[in-house]
């Protein structure tokens, strides 16, 4: 079984920084994406940041110029830098990776770590 744990969650004024870290543990054959997702009270889970095995990256229109996702697939881990937060980023963040495990298809989810951005 592949574990995801994300780290880096806490409380931060509004302009602040965090960098949040996701570590997996287990056996990944290959990683094809590696992606930051979020999710408010009462929302939908919403894509916050991903990047492919090559260094591609993709944001949501919202963390584009303040968020950075950054990874290494070796080691098996993902990691969000974020600047200028908002109270609007405010949500547990998960971590997800996705690739090919013992011949098979993997999509594996963090538990998740709370961001609180105070106005």
């Amino acid at each position: 079984q592949v574990q995801l744990v994300e780290s880096g969650g806490g409380l931060v004024q509004a302009g602040g920084s965090l960098r949040l870290s996701c570590a997996a543990s287990g056996r990944i054959f290959s990683i094809n994406v590696m992606g930051w997702y979020r999710q408010a009270p009462g929302k939908q889970r919403e894509l916050v940041a991903t990047i492919t095995s090559s260094g591609a990256t993709n944001y949501a229109d919202s963390a584009k110029g303040r968020f950075t996702i950054s990874g290494d697939n070796a080691k098996k881990t993902v990691s969000l830098q974020m600047n200028s937060l908002k109270p609007e980023d405010t949500a547990v963040y998960y971590c997800n990776i996705q690739g090919r495990q013992w011949g098979r298809p993997l999509d594996s989810w963090g538990q998740g770590t709370q961001v609180t951005v105070s106005s």
